[in-house]
């Protein structure tokens, strides 16, 4: 079946009866340019409205404090199942049949690690009969069953790893992501005033940018589309702005994005991190604070940003893992101190690959802004550095200076 379009909408475009009507626009549009669509949606709202996620899980804390995990996944899955049908209810109300699914019934298999699991394999056969018989499918995001039975969500941004597997198991033309900004952008506009939406952009780039702190769309999601090559445009709900397309390549015929010395695509930074210093009590003992890492591992605590040296080993966890990293470093005896006062700043572009002199760039920006520089690491794609939290601003914008992202 050709022709078949996956539009992912969040909840930032469904907390009201005016913006899903917004969204219903969105799918109809589609339907008048020849696509047949696969509607994937968020649960309703930001934390307090009568449906959003956080809204369930503190009504079921009232009589009880924990939840186990998957009784947790059970009432999560329950937002996304109310949007299906009530943006299919709009639909109908326009004249167009629907089928609402969860994740289960559109044939979303998962592993068993509730609160972030990993899809298995997608039986898409029921989404491709309502397509047959005209139906307009509204699939719930963010979850999926595993092989016993069991509902199950798929972590932060699970709903466009959802909105991304169903594109390539259908063979999708694309996958369009609906949120509230214009699209993939040089910056974070809070941050940095002249910050530009891009036309394009690579899978690498945005998965890269994702990854450092940029909130556009899941790092997950761009794996899959970029394992099946399943073109993804980032949209806005509420503009008729072409957004940006996400691809394997960059339009070769694009003048305006693709320029001989446009060494990054954009800048992005994580704030969610805190510096770990594993201090050995005397030098001999370096070679066994080493072994943290293995302890660390087994923990399931992933860590970046690591430097190792005779007197000191640092690298950064993320901020909702330090509790659980204490644990694991006071356990097995380490020396340690943590700090939550830095964050990591990053530069990522396809075009530094094999450049020489853009760490020297990187270094000069934030010196001549007063930006004082912790720790570097770089890759073929990015590069990041640790810098105080106050800094944040003051380093993006001097970052997107230097590169001209702006123009």
């Amino acid at each position: 079946m050709r022709n078949i379009l996956v539009q992912k909408f969040g909840g930032s475009s469904l907390g009201t009866p005016e913006k899903r009507d917004l969204v219903v626009d969105k799918i109809i549009d589609s339907i008048n340019q020849g696509y047949k669509p696969v509607v994937v949606v968020s649960a309703m709202g930001c934390a307090g409205a009568p449906y959003a996620t956080d809204t369930l899980i503190n009504l079921a804390k009232e009589s009880y404090g924990y939840i186990n995990p998957r009784d947790k996944d059970l009432l999560m899955s329950c937002g996304e199942v109310i949007s299906t049908v009530v943006v299919g209810q709009k639909l109908k109300s326009r004249g167009y049949d629907y089928q609402a699914l969860t994740g289960a019934q559109a044939g979303i298999i998962t592993d068993d690690n509730y609160g972030d699991t990993k899809i298995l394999e997608v039986n898409p056969d029921r989404i491709s009969q309502a397509l047959e018989d005209d139906l307009i499918p509204i699939v719930a995001g963010f979850q999926g069953i595993t092989e016993t039975g069991e509902i199950t969500t798929l972590g932060r941004g699970g709903s466009d790893t959802t909105a991304c597997v169903l594109g390539a198991a259908l063979h999708a033309e694309m996958v369009e992501i609906y949120t509230d900004v214009e699209g993939v952008m040089t910056a974070d506009p809070d941050l940095v005033p002249d910050a530009k939406t891009l036309k394009h952009i690579t899978y690498t780039e945005v998965g890269e940018l994702a990854y450092q702190g940029a909130k556009v769309i899941h790092p997950r999601a761009v794996e899959i589309a970029k394992l099946e090559e399943v073109p993804v445009a980032i949209k806005s709900t509420f503009s008729n702005e072409v957004g940006t397309v996400i691809s394997s390549k960059l339009k070769q015929t694009d003048k305006m994005d693709i320029k001989g010395d446009q060494l990054v695509a954009g800048v992005a930074s994580r704030t969610n991190v805190s510096l770990v210093k594993v201090i050995p009590r005397e030098e001999k003992e370096f070679a066994t604070d080493l072994d943290c890492f293995e302890a660390l591992a087994q923990a399931g605590i992933s860590v970046d940003f690591i430097n190792a040296r005779s007197e000191m080993i640092t690298f950064i966890v993320s901020s909702e893992l330090v509790e659980k990293t204490e644990e694991v470093l006071v356990k097995t005896e380490y020396n340690y101190e943590i700090s939550n006062n830095l964050i990591k700043i990053s530069v990522v572009g396809a075009g530094m690959t094999g450049q020489p002199g853009v760490m020297s760039k990187v270094v000069q920006a934030l010196e001549k802004n007063g930006v004082s520089i912790y720790q570097t690491t770089d890759s073929h794609t990015t590069i990041s550095c640790l810098i105080k939290k106050d800094d944040e601003k003051k380093a993006l914008c001097a970052l997107h200076d230097q590169f001209n992202l702006a123009e």
